[in-house]
């Protein structure tokens, strides 16, 4: 009985030694083949460029801009009413108009607008909003203001703004000669 104990652990001991060497081991979960996923391909208008702090695309940390996918601008083409310098009466209603185009490749919707930049208001709300118009299109800006009591020039300036309340696009304005009264 001796002799059979004695040859079972040592066959054993035969057995464990020689997987040892095999260098048999548990294989964790973590190194498991799994095959790369397919790049997916990113149009170049939304590929990230590298903040100016943060270095390359990729790198450990970096922040990452998206392009803006479209531009804003607003060109003016013309007054429709009212030219500059026209004379008017102390009080009185002045309904001018601009036409203007879309010049940007931005679409305007109801959160673009234009805000007063410089002289009066002449009783017109100093933010207004853009009539919602497409990428290349014209449109007539309206504003109906009222002249100024006291005689003198004035000349009240606007422009556009995106909905992050950035300014884009040509300044138009309405410039009048109020009179004396006599």
């Amino acid at each position: 009985m001796r002799v059979r104990l004695t040859a079972i652990v040592l066959l054993s001991l035969l057995v464990l030694a020689a997987c040892e060497g095999q260098g048999m081991r548990a294989t964790p979960t973590s190194d498991i083949y799994r095959p790369p996923a397919p790049a997916a391909s990113t149009p170049q208008s939304e590929q990230p460029t590298p903040n100016a702090e943060s270095g390359t695309p990729g790198e450990e940390g970096a922040r990452l801009t998206p392009t803006p996918a479209c531009s804003n601008n607003l060109l003016f083409l013309s007054d429709l009413s009212i030219p500059d310098g026209t004379l008017v009466t102390p009080g009185e209603m002045l309904d001018k108009r601009w036409q203007v185009r879309n010049g940007g490749s931005c679409n305007w919707d109801a959160d673009y607008g234009v805000r007063l930049i410089a002289g009066p208001g002449m009783g017109v709300p100093v933010q207004q909003a853009l009539y919602p118009t497409t990428s290349g299109t014209e449109v007539v800006i309206r504003m109906i203001f009222t002249a100024p009591d006291e005689p003198g020039t004035y000349r009240s300036a606007w422009q556009a703004y995106n909905p992050q309340g950035d300014v884009f696009g040509d300044p138009f304005f309405i410039e009048v000669l109020v009179s004396d009264g006599e």
